[in-house]
């Protein structure tokens, strides 16, 4: 279990939610943040340098983003915008993009979380889940 392939790396920048679409005529349809792009691209980029060749299989997926602390602030954690499934949605599409894994259904497993920090970014980290379930199968 000690050799199935782990892949960790950090993304800096502005952590963007993938959010809704716009329809904008003939079957088109963008994206309401122009933040996304970027930040999927930072992912993906990011995922590439790290990622060999696709992991097969069940994935589980770990994400921590870190947000700046407006200085007005009181708060401890970030419990405010931007909602954390929409942050995880754009990393799994720039992960999928990266080709880390083949399709973000792969995903059996998510750990996300949102943090206060010095620098904005997101450490990633991508392995196999079937240590996983391997565990889960021998205790049932």
């Amino acid at each position: 279990m000690d050799d199935e392939p782990v892949i960790e790396f950090w993304v800096s920048g502005r952590p963007a939610p993938q959010g809704s679409k716009r329809h904008v005529g003939n079957g088109r349809m963008i994206e309401m943040s122009a933040a996304v792009g970027p930040w999927r691209e930072a992912v993906r980029g990011e995922a590439q340098r790290y990622c060999a060749a696709p992991l097969a299989g069940p994935v589980r997926v770990s994400v921590t983003f870190c947000l700046i602390a407006p200085k007005s602030t009181r708060r401890t954690t970030p419990h405010v915008r931007p909602d954390l499934d929409k942050l995880v949605r754009a990393v799994l599409d720039g992960l999928t993009m990266a080709g880390a894994f083949g399709d973000d259904g792969q995903v059996t497993e998510i750990i996300a979380r949102k943090a206060y920090g010095a620098r904005a970014g997101a450490l990633i980290r991508v392995a196999p889940a079937s240590a996983l379930a391997n565990a889960r199968e021998e205790s049932a």
